[in-house]
Order: structure tokens, then C-alpha cells, then sequence
């Protein structure tokens, strides 16, 4: 699937009508969601045929996303179940065949569920502290292979002491985000994956 395709198809899905301040709800734009799956697939190969995880999903835009490209099986969590539905809807629209879990991600328990690759957009932690860290400490424990996360500009040294040494790229601005702000979207892979891309 193209680019141009893929982002298509992704803003034509519903988002949220009154996003819950308190659970720092934001839409993931069809541009960053298509450009963080599509160079996840093209560059690294980390969504065809994989197990994918959607962390925090939301409306579902970036498992949605991996599904499109190919993803053996994507699963969504989030702890909101007006989320959980409309990423359903979303899934229905598109026929893709997605499961959805409604759980706190810090309460996470995969007993015999492999993922490969998690995707997510988690909570900056602006209404409670730490919060994306919570969400990157959970996918690093399930991911077998690669993670990607958006986060502010600010998580930058946090995440680089929390993970040692890690590859990212840098996207500015970010349109996911209020004006004038700048986000970073990070991949941590496991295995033999240093590369260093930036985007417009």
C-alpha cells in the first residue's frame, strides 16, 4: 500500500467527539499515524505478518494502520470503553479484523499472547506524571521485537537514561499536538536496529 493511501484511508475515520481531559485523549492524525507505520514496515519490516499491539489505542489509528499494512493480528488496548467502540466502528468501516481489550496498561497481563511490535500515542504525563513512562516500561516487557512511541520533545533525556542507548527520529512539527509544539516519535528495537531518520 502507498503513502498517500494509507493516510487517506486513515482520515477517514471518526475520532473522538469529546475527548476525556483527564485520560489525555488526542487524536492521532492520519499524517504522523501513516508515516510512523508505513517507515515501521519500509524500513524495518517491524508490521507484515506480525503481532501487533496498540497501546492506548484510542480510536484505533495506528493498529488500524498496522492492519492495513499487513499485520498478521492487531490487538487494541485502551481502559476506555467509549474508545474501544469507536475504534471497533473504525475497524468494521475498514474490514479489518481487530481485537480490542479494555484494561489499565500497568495491569497488563499477557499469559500466552506473543506480540511482536507495539505502536502507541500513550498519555505525556501532563495530568499525571509519568504516565508515558508507565506505557513504555509495559512495551518493552511484551514487544519481542520493536516498539514506537510518540512523546514530547521534553521526555527526550528521561527516555534516553530510561533506555540506555535507543534509535528515533524526529518529526517537526508534529500535528498530532497543540501549535507550536514538537513531539518525538521513537522506535527502541531489540535487535541490530541502529538508524537514525528524520521526517518533514
Amino acid at each position: 500500500m502507498k503513502l498517500k493511501q494509507l493516510e487517506g484511508l486513515l482520515g477517514s475515520l471518526q475520532q473522538f467527539e469529546n475527548p476525556k481531559i483527564e485520560l489525555e485523549q488526542y487524536p492521532t492524525g492520519p499524517h504522523i499515524a501513516s508515516r510512523l507505520l508505513y517507515t515501521a514496515e519500509n524500513s524495518f519490516g517491524d508490521v507484515s505478518d506480525k503481532v501487533v499491539a496498540d497501546f492506548g489505542c484510542g480510536c484505533g489509528t495506528l493498529g488500524l494502520a498496522a492492519g492495513l499494512l499487513g499485520a498478521e493480528h492487531v490487538i487494541g488496548f485502551d481502559i476506555d470503553a467509549e474508545s474501544i467502540e469507536i475504534a471497533s466502528s473504525n475497524a468494521d468501516e475498514l474490514e479489518l479484523d481487530m481485537d480490542f481489550i479494555q484494561c489499565d496498561i500497568r495491569n497488563l497481563r499477557l499469559s500466552d499472547q506473543a506480540i511482536d511490535t507495539v505502536v502507541m500515542n500513550p498519555p505525556f504525563g501532563t495530568r499525571k506524571k509519568g504516565a508515558d513512562m508507565d506505557f513504555l516500561s509495559m512495551a518493552l516487557k511484551v514487544a519481542s521485537g520493536a516498539v514506537y512511541s510518540l512523546h514530547k520533545t521534553t521526555t527526550r533525556d528521561v527516555s534516553l537514561l530510561f533506555f540506555g542507548t535507543l534509535d528515533y527520529f524526529i518529526v517537526s512539527p508534529l500535528d498530532v499536538f497543540p501549535k507550536k509544539f514538537t513531539g518525538i516519535m521513537w522506535r527502541v528495537g531489540r535487535k541490530n536496529s541502529h538508524c537514525s531518520l528524520c521526517m518533514d
